[in-house]
């Protein structure tokens, strides 16, 4: 404890605390709509495949605005990408409560993509929070400020209740007093000290098209324009990444010509992907499979979304100590074998719960450890990479909750949904396996080259 706070006192820790506030908020409004589903089902009439694609939207929206958030945070102050961030994202929380009319389910999905903005937050907070403290507490630093996670475990306590006893329109208002907290702290204690190169102008124009480019997207794909059924929702995330990369400016777009970067993401979308979009369906999850209450299974998720959220920063801990590589390659074993498991047995209700908090606690846990490893590989580029990987996140976060509700509806079962998931987080296992020796060799020269420094 005595090496965590004085490595805390090490930079500003207020600009921390606002970093970890603007991206708490934005988490829970990011995840609005988990723990609403099953009373958002109840008013407006959805497949189990549209459900998916409900929950699914604003995880898509914050993976593809990461990318041209990221490049905005590189060119621009850190705090009013953040200011403007908490605004935009508001929007669906002043919308949906004066609505004097239940709201459609094209509607939902545009107010969707809205939602998105608060969990872009991530290529903003992060890089922010760790251009405040030296390199050699990035993992744990960014660790903390991501634990901003935490704010889907409000979504699981504060939704399902207001719900009941408001209504689900009206408790989406229950996000604007967080909201206003999160942009006063910015206001006074944030502090973005990374360096700034490029267009603002441009930077924000990329930016403003992808937002709207992905509105028109979800319209598109919803009124069947990439295929009918299924296969339009499969596009999404392509066509919405091929958005964001095709705005971003060419040296920047250089980064993926990288083995490392793909490799990275595949990573990230199995770590993060499945925090995020496991925390977005598991309400559904959980009453379909358990028939557990609305109310039971938002405590349920607050619980599940608390322990992925809590070990984060051990996990950028333990990834400074024995190296990102070595933790990342025994948890994406522990992932694949938690899915599979699953799948195989699909377990009663306390083997399930069980199951899925093991899988939370690699999720968190991996979570931190990647990005302990972002800050040395990719030096001077991490608000890039912060929104590049973060993409890929919550790409693989938009994947989890579409393919299983199209198991659901297909087969009648979950078992193809974590049966998937299993295999991917196998293949980014195996991809660690192959990239060990050169991983491990530029970790440890990133910090020899710190130690020389401080010298």
């Amino acid at each position: 404890m005595k090496n965590v706070m004085s490595s805390l006192k090490s930079g500003d820790w207020r600009a921390l605390v606002a970093c970890f506030l603007y991206f708490d908020t934005g988490f829970t409004v990011w995840v609005l709509y988990g723990p609403l589903a099953p009373f958002i089902s109840k008013s407006v009439v959805m497949t189990p495949a549209q459900q998916g694609l409900l929950v699914a939207v604003p995880v898509l929206s914050a993976a593809i605005l990461r990318v041209t958030l990221g490049n905005l945070y590189q060119s621009a102050h850190g705090k009013r990408i953040a200011l403007m961030g908490v605004l935009l994202s508001a929007v669906p929380t002043i919308v949906l409560p004066l609505l004097p009319f239940v709201p459609s389910y094209t509607l939902l999905l545009v107010l969707g993509v809205f939602l998105g903005v608060g969990g872009a937050s991530f290529a903003v907070a992060l890089p922010m929070a760790g251009s405040n403290y030296p390199p050699k507490v990035q993992g744990l630093v960014l660790g903390l400020a991501a634990a901003g996670n935490i704010g889907a475990v409000l979504d699981g306590f504060l939704f399902p209740q207001l719900a009941t006893h408001y209504g689900w329109q009206m408790a989406t208002a229950g996000a604007l007093p967080l909201l206003a907290i999160a942009a006063i702290t910015l206001y006074f204690w944030a502090n973005d000290s990374g360096i700034k190169s490029g267009s603002v102008l441009r930077a924000f124009g990329s930016f403003a098209v992808t937002l709207v480019g992905l509105i028109v997207l979800v319209l598109l794909v919803e009124a069947g324009m990439f295929g009918s059924g299924k296969t339009g929702v499969l596009l999404l995330p392509v066509i919405g990444a091929l958005l964001a990369i095709a705005v971003l400016p060419k040296r920047y777009r250089s980064v993926l010509s990288e083995r490392d970067t793909w490799a990275i993401m595949l990573v990230y979308s199995i770590t993060f992907g499945g925090f995020v979009g496991m925390s977005s369906y598991v309400s559904l999850l959980l009453t379909n499979l358990y028939q557990l209450s609305k109310i039971d299974a938002g405590l349920f998720m607050a619980l599940l979304a608390a322990t992925g959220a809590i070990v984060r920063p051990l996990g950028g801990l333990i990834a400074d100590k024995v190296s990102g590589v070595r933790a990342l390659t025994f948890l994406l074993a522990v992932i694949s074998l938690c899915d599979f498991v699953f799948a195989a047995a699909m377990p009663s209700m306390l083997g399930g719960i069980v199951l899925l908090l093991c899988l939370y606690v690699a999720f968190g846990l991996g979570n931190g450890a990647t990005f302990q490893l972002v800050p040395h590989r990719w030096a001077g580029r991490t608000g890039l990479m912060s929104g590049i990987v973060g993409a890929a996140g919550g790409i693989g976060g938009f994947y989890l909750p579409v393919v299983m509700g199209i198991a659901k509806e297909s087969t009648g079962s979950y078992q193809m949904g974590f049966a998937t998931f299993g295999t991917l987080a196998a293949c980014a296992f195996l991809a660690i396996v192959a990239l060990r020796r050169p991983w491990m060799a530029w970790s440890m020269h990133a910090n020899v080259m710190h130690a020389h420094a401080t010298e």
